[in-house]
């Protein structure tokens, strides 16, 4: 690949824009992300009040990774105002195996790197470590330990951040209708030349990277290798007192359930909690059929200003049980608002990061798995 090569990122998540700043700091002067919005997008993935910084996992190329970037967020001052440390708690209940055997897998995967974890024997161990939690926690049977070395980013800083970075080292936007990718076009050679827009331009590149998140799988076949699905976010506003008497509350996550939480944001005086599970799906509107020629599962292709107040009723139902798992006395407080929270979801939760088998020139990036 030349440096003087035309590059298209599809996309402006964080998979789009962290590829188009690493190819700008590598000498590549020709990149042009397209998105339906100007970075944050309101209904990404990647956006929102906060994402949880980790390195708990039982596979040591993810946990390599994750524990590089734990490295830069918690340390390089860049990030001073937008990472704030926080313990984290991993538990399940131990009649429910699969959660039991990934705490097992992660726990091994931190000892053989050396890192450190600490055991918690049961419920109430982890409610005297923490003892702002007041519920049952994952009883009965429970299982887990808790790891100081975690926290949570403000994502809607970071991603204004990134945005930022690339701008600075010559990286162009287009959004709106002119932004917004629906097709390819090919030649004889199964080469990409252009990205067709909802505006009816062609963006010609040489070089085109996909990473449209939870809209790549209507653009491109993926062959059963991803789902685009929707996971359950809920937001609770707190009081003062209850901010200050949470303020130190742990993230924990509850890998039987998927339920997991935040420590509370202090510009918004939110608690938010989300979902990592079974999703829902969505058919394309007839519209959208004809538009992206794709019938797969896939987000509303018109950009919102701001990210739906809306879940169906029994995924409003699922936020709450977990809230009244670690803070029984907020769990019949209203929600301040719920939303789904798109993912591209594959079948063994790993990243797709490959040329697309295709296309020659088009790079796929996404299978984000809500990891």
């Amino acid at each position: 690949m030349k440096k003087s090569d035309r590059i298209v990122v599809v996309g402006a998540g964080l998979f789009g824009l962290t590829a188009a700043h690493q190819l700008a700091l590598e000498g590549y002067d020709n990149i042009t992300v397209l998105d339906r919005h100007v970075p944050p997008v309101p209904d990404g993935s990647s956006v929102d009040i906060s994402r949880v910084i980790r390195f708990d996992y039982g596979d040591d190329a993810y946990l390599r990774m994750a524990y590089d970037a734990y490295e830069k967020w918690s340390k390089l001052p860049k990030y001073k105002d937008i990472f704030s440390p926080s313990p984290f708690i991993l538990t399940a209940n131990s009649d429910r195996p699969f959660g039991r055997s990934y705490i097992e897998k992660c726990t091994a995967a931190l000892t053989e790197r050396r890192l450190p974890w600490k055991p918690l024997e049961d419920a109430g161990a982890a409610k005297r470590m923490y003892n702002n939690l007041s519920g049952p926690l994952a009883s009965p049977g429970f299982v887990g330990y808790t790891n100081a070395q975690a926290g949570w980013a403000d994502a809607h800083k970071a991603i204004s951040q990134l945005r930022d970075d690339c701008i600075d080292f010559g990286v162009s936007f287009i959004s709106g209708r002119a932004g917004t990718v629906v097709g390819f076009e090919t030649n004889s050679e199964s080469q990409i030349q252009a990205a067709r827009t909802l505006a009816m331009d062609l963006v010609k590149g040489d070089r085109f990277i996909l990473a449209a998140g939870a809209w790549a799988s209507s653009l491109v076949p993926f062959y059963g290798s991803a789902l685009s699905t929707a996971q359950v976010v809920g937001y609770v506003e707190l009081t003062h007192d209850e901010m200050e008497r949470l303020k130190n509350l742990p993230i924990y996550i509850n890998f039987s359930t998927g339920w997991f939480n935040f420590p509370p944001h202090k510009e918004s005086r939110l608690l938010k909690m989300a979902i990592h599970g079974w999703g829902y799906t969505r058919p394309p509107s007839t519209q959208e059929k004809v538009v992206l020629n794709a019938d797969v599962s896939t987000p509303p292709l018109k950009a919102p200003r701001e990210r739906a107040n809306f879940v169906p009723k029994d995924g409003e139902d699922r936020p709450r049980e977990g809230l009244a798992e670690i803070l029984p006395e907020l769990a019949d407080r209203p929600f301040e608002r719920v939303a789904l929270c798109w993912y591209t979801d594959t079948p063994s939760g790993d990243f797709v990061m490959d040329y697309h088998p295709d296309y020659k020139n088009l790079f796929v990036a996404g299978g984000g798995s809500g990891q």
